[in-house]
């Protein structure tokens, strides 16, 4: 099973952010978890760290709906931020939304590897650590 230094959650619903960081910390998968409550905060995080791999994480749980930047525009900025880093950050969206349109928005963007449905599990989470 593969160990993961550190994970972000980007979102801005304190009662989510809590539950998925307590069954992150079950699965003793995670050596420590960032949250940053929209995107705008993660995004500063990942500019003023950017040359600090170790300092990055290697998986970021994005909401979409957040005030002062969403997740949305926090892929926008991503994307031109990767190229100044050699770390390999995989970003799942976590949502609520069952939106269709949103969906396939964001399977159109090559950073974003899964859409998933609020919560997440143990069983979930522990399935993505398996597909990395």
């Amino acid at each position: 099973m593969k160990h993961i230094n550190n994970l972000a959650i980007v979102d801005d619903d304190d009662i989510f952010v809590y539950i998925t960081k307590k069954t992150i910390e079950q699965t003793d998968l995670v050596e420590q978890i960032k949250v940053f409550g929209n995107g705008y905060e993660a995004i500063k995080f990942l500019k003023e760290n950017i040359k600090n791999a170790d300092a990055l994480p290697e998986i970021i749980l994005l909401d979409l709906n957040m005030p002062i930047m969403d997740g949305w525009a926090f892929l926008e900025e991503f994307v031109l931020l990767k190229p100044k880093t050699d770390k390999k950050i995989t970003i799942y969206i976590i949502t609520s939304s069952i939106s269709p349109h949103e969906m396939n928005r964001a399977k159109g963007i090559t950073e974003v590897s899964d859409f998933i449905i609020k919560p997440v599990t143990k069983e979930k989470f522990i399935e993505l650590l398996n597909k990395l």
